[in-house]
């Protein structure tokens, strides 16, 4: 609830602002709120364009130590890509998967699934420390439906398509060791369906491996979207989650935007700015101007969100997806207000600005506490990303303890100098002098 503090015009305005009342334009001093959360929101879109820049600037190498081959694709995801050569005279496929380790316990795996783009029912290969050894190992398995269920561990077996051979090696030659950030490379060479050219390539890795059995990997939305069709003749991929991916950065980055910084801001602009009286009603139109603009990005974020669980169906994130519907819905709430919006001399007028605080710093929590959700979805927890969106938010919050403070330093010399009024230790004619008269002096001298 913002409170209004009956204090002196020019007091207030000297601390808040620095303006005199009819000096040129030149002189003006931008406020202190704009210029740092402008910087920051700045710095924050920097990050995250080289963020995006990262993301799609991934390469490929159609060579290793021991092998060329023909062409080479970098797959959405976990830095992984792919490297192959196609027989068609005989249908055989020469392949090799650039996989990185995320434990030195963990495992890398790629496979084939020879009916749909998805997990359930993918041949897959598995390369992880062996637990006696410590040797890298590879073994055959097929993620059949009681897998994705975990009913049981998940048992090597012999694959039942025509894997002719496969091996794995770490990056680095025999003296390389299994730890995070390890390269794996995993070769094989299958034999495919004559004239089918397209296969259904996945791939992901996990933290670690129980005896023989690679246990669950983690669930952010990188790693449940390792998936993508190719062309082994053409090399062209299915442009889907290509898409998908296109999708998601661009709803992190207008939901990060307008819910985690524009709304906050404009909060900021409402409580603090008002009081300034040389700014006159500028105050509210620069804060509906705010408020309207997170809005607008913020259902175009919203948007894009629901498509995107429209085009993936089995990734599902409850919590993120039920405080976006949360925070759209009181932002639209907050949105329409405007339009009941009473005179400040109607009866209604305190009800609905008890309801305009209320709903508006509900939205305000919600949107930040969703934006953070949205970093752990995305699997960017600890991103330069996130990272920066942390710096905006704490100089934001930081700035509005300095003001709050400061706010409440002004309340409280004013009642106490009503008090020594109404107790006759100052008469009414030394009004103007005190903190008044030096605050006068600050401006016009």
């Amino acid at each position: 609830m913002t409170h209004h503090f009956h204090c002196p015009q020019q007091n207030l305005a000297t601390i808040l602002i620095n303006v005199k009342t009819k000096a040129p334009l030149s002189t003006f001093k931008p406020h202190p709120v704009l210029v740092s959360t402008t910087m920051g929101f700045l710095f924050f879109i920097f990050l995250f364009i080289s963020h995006l820049n990262t993301a799609f600037s991934g390469h490929c190498s159609t060579t290793t130590a021991t092998k060329t081959f023909q062409k080479c694709m970098s797959l959405p995801t976990q830095q992984a890509s792919i490297a192959w050569t196609f027989h068609p005279h005989n249908a055989t496929l020469d392949l090799c998967f650039f996989g990185t380790f995320i434990s030195p316990s963990g495992w890398v795996g790629w496979g084939i699934n020879p009916t749909s783009a998805e997990m359930t029912g993918t041949r897959a290969l598995v390369a992880f420390p062996d637990p006696n050894s410590g040797q890298l190992v590879l073994l055959p398995y097929i993620l059949d439906p009681s897998v994705k269920l975990q009913k049981s561990p998940l048992l090597s077996r012999p694959l039942d398509i025509h894997l002719i051979s496969s091996s794995a090696t770490l990056y680095g030659g025999k003296m390389a060791t299994i730890h995070n950030g390890a390269t794996v490379q995993i070769y094989a060479t299958v034999k495919l369906v004559p004239n089918k050219t397209k296969i259904h390539y996945v791939w992901n890795r996990g933290l670690y491996v129980q005896g023989y059995s690679p246990t669950i990997h983690p669930t952010t939305s990188n790693d449940l979207s390792s998936i993508t069709t190719f062309d082994v003749l053409s090399g062209s991929a299915a442009t889907q989650h290509n898409n998908v991916d296109m999708l998601k950065l661009v709803h992190g980055i207008l939901n990060a935007i307008s819910w985690g910084l524009l709304l906050p801001m404009g909060a900021v602009t409402a409580r603090y700015l008002r009081h300034v009286q040389a700014l006159g009603p500028t105050w509210f139109y620069v804060h509906s101007g705010i408020q309207l603009s997170a809005f607008f990005l913020g259902t175009v974020g919203f948007a894009i969100g629901i498509r995107m669980g429209a085009m993936s169906p089995g990734v599902t994130y409850g919590l993120h997806r039920k405080l976006g519907f949360a925070a759209f819905c009181l932002g639209a709430l907050q949105t329409l207000a405007l339009l009941f919006r009473p005179k400040t001399t109607h009866k209604f007028r305190k009800y609905w600005k008890s309801y305009h605080h209320f709903v508006g710093y509900s939205c305000v929590v919600l949107g930040v506490v969703n934006v953070f959700q949205g970093f752990e979805v995305m699997g960017e927890g600890r991103s330069y990303a996130k990272l920066g969106y942390c710096l905006c938010l704490s100089t934001l919050v930081g700035i509005c303890i300095a003001l709050e403070v400061n706010s409440w330093v002004i309340f409280c010399r004013k009642s106490k100098e009503e008090k020594m009024r109404r107790e006759g230790l100052i008469s009414g004619s030394d009004k103007g002098s005190g903190i008044h008269s030096g605050t006068h002096s600050g401006i016009h001298g």
